[in-house]
């Protein structure tokens, strides 16, 4: 017997990952609309910010920087990649 919920899981996680083209705005809306946005990374990163170069910790998913609000994302398949979070826009 297949266990139903299981699949939908790694479906589920599946569909949530990313290509190396996805745009930031691309990545944040699609871990917004998968419910992963909130979810914690592996394990934090420590990032500069894009924008304004404020240092600061990204422990989730979704994250924005505290002094000019860039919104930065990551997908569950790549939360271990520090490589692989983009910038989504201020206040996006």
């Amino acid at each position: 017997m297949v266990n139903v919920y299981l699949v939908m899981e790694e479906t589920q996680m599946y569909n949530a990952c990313s290509d190396p083209n996805q745009s930031g705005r691309e990545i944040v809306d699609k871990i917004r609309m998968m419910g992963f946005n909130s979810a914690p990374v592996a394990a934090p990163f420590e990032l500069s910010c894009g924008n304004c170069g404020q240092g600061f910790t990204m422990e989730f998913m979704e994250t924005r920087c505290p002094v000019c609000k860039m919104v930065y994302g990551v997908t569950p398949c790549q939360a271990h990649d520090q490589a692989s979070v983009k910038p989504a826009g201020i206040d996006y």
